[in-house]
């Protein structure tokens, strides 16, 4: 009998395994991406920021030089006014004011260097000025409320160096940009009335200074409703608003 030809093994039909795809979680790369989008830019610019005076409970009474070199001596601080109708001390508004300030300006990509965070720190008028000039701060703002023997009183201010100080005349012209242009956008932001820009070769704090410097007199403390206004939350925020916008325009014309 013939051999009967073997009969071909059946092929295995290909089998295409089956993948199970996992969702990707995010990669540390692209959350980290996200995070540094929602930061602001930095700016590379130190703003000093001063609240004026201290607690009362702090004595400043001792005396220091009103300018370098100067022998006119003069004491460290004083204790600055309190609201006629709020009862709020002026220490306490300027360092409220200043600590939204600091916030706000921040979130905008700016550094900050407050001279005082609390109202127990003894530092003079000398030491605030002397320590802007040292942190490396591009520009000092210092923060302070008015006051008046007269209730009708009212509005905003800034003062600065004039053009012949002994000490800072060649501060005179950017301090004073600098402070038309926080009046200005602080007004239109508060609805306070300008009372325009006012010099004064005096003060210890504008004297030290070594960098563009201007005092804002945020409004008067006697005046009711203006003491009340500061008072108010939502008042506080368009005043700090007033502040950076204007901070924001001398940049970018400057």
């Amino acid at each position: 009998m013939g051999c009967k030809p073997a009969e071909p093994e059946p092929k295995e039909e290909a089998v295409t395994p089956l993948v199970i795809q996992e969702e990707e979680e995010p990669s540390e790369e692209v959350v980290t991406q996200e995070e540094e989008e929602q930061e602001p830019s930095k700016k590379d610019i130190l703003i000093a920021i001063d609240p004026g005076h201290q607690g009362a409970h702090v004595d400043m009474s001792a005396l220091e030089p009103n300018a370098p070199g100067s022998s006119e001596m003069k004491a460290k601080a004083t204790s600055g006014t309190t609201g006629r109708f709020t009862g709020i001390p002026e220490y306490q508004l300027n360092l409220d004011i200043s600590l939204l300030l600091r916030d706000a300006l921040t979130k905008q990509g700016y550094d900050v260097l407050l001279t005082r965070e609390d109202n127990d720190t003894a530092i003079s008028n000398m030491e605030r000025a002397v320590l802007a000039n040292e942190s490396g701060a591009d520009v000092s703002i210092r923060i302070h409320a008015n006051g008046s023997e007269s209730s009708e009183a009212n509005g905003a201010l800034v003062i600065v160096p004039s053009s012949q100080n002994p000490y800072v005349s060649s501060l005179h012209e950017p301090s004073r940009r600098l402070a038309e242009s926080v009046l200005n956008a602080y007004c239109e932001s508060t609805g306070f009335r300008n009372a325009g820009v006012q010099e004064n070769d005096t003060m210890t704090g504008i004297n030290w200074s070594s960098i563009p410097v201007m005092i804002l007199e945020m409004g008067f403390m006697t005046n009711q409703q203006e003491d009340q206004g500061m008072a108010d939350e939502e008042m506080r925020k368009s005043m700090v608003s007033g502040i950076v916008k204007g901070i924001n325009q001398y940049y970018v014309y400057n």
